[in-house]
């Protein structure tokens, strides 16, 4: 009678175990589609909000108008160093890489989101992401233009769902501002 009260108890152990791990293991697979905000998804994949970047230059960063925002072409800034500087600069093919160009994707739409949070208050007030215009450094005979933006669009549709699903451009091009590596501009609605 001992032993089978003990069994049991090890078998409902085992069962907790196995129902908690399984439990772990669909948050962890999922566990983006289930927190709440959009800021913690992006702290769930490793991100944090940068400093909003300031323009350089005679424009405005943001430009609101009938429920859609067109945010400025964003570069690879890195907002948190002092002076401010551009954390990834070059051309793809020649002075960078391709993998350091999706890095510096990233960075822009990380530049971007955190204008949109500053100018709204709260990025959950974003109903779609419309387009993106990625505008990459690169050499001539680069072509691969879509992987290196698809690390921004994958961010986006990893935060937002499908409402961070969006058309776009990807364009190579012979230079960009203080010799950046990418520049990106965003349309989103809200």
């Amino acid at each position: 009678m001992i032993i089978e009260l003990a069994l049991s108890c090890i078998k409902l152990l085992f069962l907790l175990i196995y129902f908690k791990c399984l439990i772990h293991l669909i948050i962890h697979l999922f566990h983006i589609s289930l927190l709440i905000s959009i800021e913690e998804k992006l702290y769930a994949l490793g991100f944090d909000l940068p400093s909003p970047p300031k323009s350089s230059g005679s424009y405005i960063p943001l430009v609101e108008v009938n429920g859609l925002i067109f945010v400025s072409g964003q570069i690879p800034l890195d907002t948190s160093s002092d002076p401010v500087t551009i954390k990834f600069h070059g051309k793809i093919g020649k002075d960078t890489t391709l993998e350091k160009g999706q890095n510096a994707a990233i960075l822009c739409t990380l530049n971007a989101l955190a204008l949109l949070k500053d100018h709204l208050g709260s990025l959950e007030k974003i109903k779609k992401i419309v387009k993106l215009s990625a505008y990459v450094n690169c050499v001539e005979a680069f072509s691969d233009h879509p992987n290196v933006v698809n690390s921004a669009s994958n961010l986006l549709e990893r935060l937002f769902g499908e409402k961070g699903k969006h058309s776009r451009i990807a364009i190579g091009v012979e230079s960009l501002p203080f010799g950046s590596t990418i520049e990106i501009d965003f349309i989103v609605s809200i």
